[in-house]
């Protein structure tokens, strides 16, 4: 499943010629856009915009910018053939988003659909004219720097999109001191590891929290009171029986453990302390256990991906033969398991997730 990141946005967004004057892609919307700068590789991106029908000029137009929290937050939401409604993915946030989705629409890859709107009304079915979207097509680029329709026959439901809701936690103070993060930063890792625990409770599996992080209380309770938290790795039998192997995993972030000798993924959470630590200590483990079929994972934001591509190629880590596991697709799962408690997962699911770092 191909996906896109808010670096290819900025980059394909910068190779638009910028002394050229753009049209929104709305065409009653009447007011022009011009691109002033952009900051590679993540943005923001300047420009500035003016309606000449209410004696708009470049000249009075003020500087203003697309984040790069918004870049990202739009990349997330494509997936290739995929109508999206940036609207809707902004709600009536970033106001901004028009001149976003304009000058992206004008890139060679994307293209602006009116899909048709599945209405259901007291029992009856019909489809209308639909709203205004983007589509992602890669492998059908059209002319770079000009607005681009595609006629599609796709049909969209619009239901609510979930979002991951995380129960209360307590960090303690001495928290930050051993793991090198902020008190922020450290909610944010915790938070995310424990989705994956979560996600690995409704899958079936048990699951190891590292050591240094036993003190953290979810829900009022410490972790090492929930359901399916292992207490000490030494006790699984997978581990245990091999010399060193416990230690190695002791400050592991996250491994789910499956039955006698299932162990479905390592994981490593790297918020913002790098991606080498995390590799040297999956390495380690990996060197105490048996060669058994698992997966090891780097669990990283959506930004970090070129950086978790880099360091799992080197040579020292390539035998992990590492998957890079994006926030938002850790959230995504979550939000899933949450709302339709799945069961009965196979690993070909999980790879869904979990795209490999090494392509081979």
């Amino acid at each position: 499943m191909k996906k896109i990141t808010g670096y290819n946005i900025v980059r394909f967004i910068n190779q638009l010629p910028k002394n050229q004057i753009y049209n929104y892609v709305n065409p009653t919307t009447k007011g022009l856009i011009r691109i002033v700068d952009i900051e590679l590789p993540n943005g923001p991106i300047f420009f500035k915009r003016w309606n000449p029908a209410k004696g708009g000029t470049e000249a009075m137009a003020q500087k203003e910018s697309i984040s790069t929290e918004m870049i990202w937050r739009l990349a997330n939401s494509f997936f290739e053939g995929q109508p999206i409604n940036v609207d809707r993915v902004f709600g009536a946030s970033y106001n901004t988003r028009s001149v976003l989705e304009a000058l992206l629409a004008y890139t060679p890859q994307f293209y602006f659909c009116y899909p048709g709107r599945i209405m259901d009304l007291a029992g009856h079915s019909s489809i209308e004219k639909g709203h205004k979207h983007l589509i992602w097509k890669p492998d059908e680029p059209h002319k770079n720097d000009v607005l681009a329709e595609m006629k599609t026959e796709v049909a969209i439901s619009e239901i609510p999109i979930s979002s991951a809701v995380y129960d209360s936690l307590f960090i303690p103070d001495t928290f930050e001191n051993s793991n090198g993060m902020d008190i922020e930063a450290s909610r944010r890792h915790t938070q995310i590891q424990i989705a994956l625990y979560l996600i690995g409770l409704q899958l079936g599996f048990r699951t190891w929290i590292a050591q240094n992080d036993k003190g953290i209380k979810y829900n009022d309770r410490p972790l090492t009171e929930h359901n399916g938290i292992i207490r000490s790795l030494s006790d699984e039998k997978l581990v245990g029986t091999f010399n060193g192997a416990a230690l190695a995993g002791a400050f592991i972030d996250c491994i789910w453990f499956e039955g006698e000798l299932g162990m479905p993924a390592v994981m490593e959470v790297e918020h913002t302390t790098g991606v080498t630590s995390g590799l040297q200590r999956m390495l380690n483990f990996y060197n105490h256990i048996p060669r058994i079929a698992t997966k090891y994972v780097i669990v990283a934001p959506d930004g970090d991906k070129e950086l978790v591509i880099k360091e799992s190629t080197k040579p020292a880590f390539q035998e992990l033969d590492i998957r890079y596991f994006p926030y938002s697709a850790v959230e995504e799962l979550y939000s899933l398991c949450q709302r339709r408690k799945l069961c009965g997962i196979t690993s070909e699911f999980l790879d869904c997730f979990m795209e490999p770092a090494v392509i081979r």
